[in-house]
Formats: C-alpha cells, structure tokens, sequence
C-alpha cells in the first residue's frame, strides 16, 4: 500500500470519490461548506485504486481533518493517514488538530479517541442547521440514530 499527498491532478476523483462516499462534492461541517478545491489531504492506494482518503485544512486555529475515509477496515488505513496528518500539522507548527463527526457516528467516535483525540465540543442541533446549507443530508444516521448535534474531537501537539 502507498500512500501519498493528494496533488491538483486529483480532483476529478477526489470530486467523484466525495460524490460517492459522502452524497456530493460539498461537506457542511459546524456551518461552513467545504470543497475538494479548498482542502489538502492524502490517499492510500492499493491494488486497484484508492483505498483510503483523509482530507484537512490548515488555519489559524490548528489542522481540522474534514474527511476521513477507509475502504478496507482493520488494515490500519485510517490511523495511518491520521498519523500523515499529524506529521503535516507540526510541520506547519499546528497546536492541534481536530475533527468533527456526528451524534450516530458511535464507531468513529471510538476510533478517534483509540487514536488519541479527546471529546472537545458538543454542538447541538448542528446538524439540523447544516441541513438548511444542504438538504441532502439524511435526517436518521447510522444506527438508526437521528441524526442532529455535531461532536468535535481534539488531539493536542
């Protein structure tokens, strides 16, 4: 497996990769709406293609991961992209880096914090105000879980 940082070149399958595993080729997090143009990232790529994609943006209030994708679990994909994200958050001497999921997510919530972040932030009814940015949002989320409040997770550098 390799993996490398995303280049210009990219887009159109970071675009369509969007598309495909999170409804579109725009993310609404905490009320910002986030396009592939705007981000930098990795992705793991094995045989055949992509297996694994982590996008993030560098501002000045540290290294906010916005997607993080594996196609193949427990193979240790999506630590290591997390790991490639931290190395590029000190490089740029980030104080942190920070994520946010959603109230359902409960796996993702527990891999983040077996990987090291720590509960930050709970945004109730995030979710439901993200929705108005973009209706396509599903209102019942994983688990059958109504899906409304944004939890943020932070991992101090």
């Amino acid at each position: 497996m390799k993996f490398r940082r995303i280049t210009s070149s990219d887009l159109p399958e970071l675009n369509e990769f969007w598309i495909e595993h999170w409804g579109g080729p725009e993310m609404v997090v905490h009320g910002v709406v986030f396009r592939t143009d705007q981000l930098d990232g990795f992705v793991a790529e094995g045989q055949g293609g992509w297996v694994g994609l982590v996008t993030f943006l560098i501002s000045e209030t540290g290294c906010e991961i916005i997607s993080l994708n594996s196609l193949k679990e427990g193979r240790g994909i999506a630590g290591r992209l997390i790991e490639k994200v931290v190395d590029a958050a000190k490089e740029r001497k980030c104080r942190r880096v920070f994520l946010s999921t959603t109230n359902d997510n409960l796996h993702a919530l527990g891999f983040y914090q077996k990987c090291g972040f720590e509960l930050a932030v709970l945004r109730r009814g995030a979710v439901n105000e993200s929705r108005r940015i973009k209706p396509s949002i599903p209102l019942i989320g994983a688990n059958n879980i109504p899906l409304r409040d944004e939890i943020e997770l932070e991992m101090l550098l």
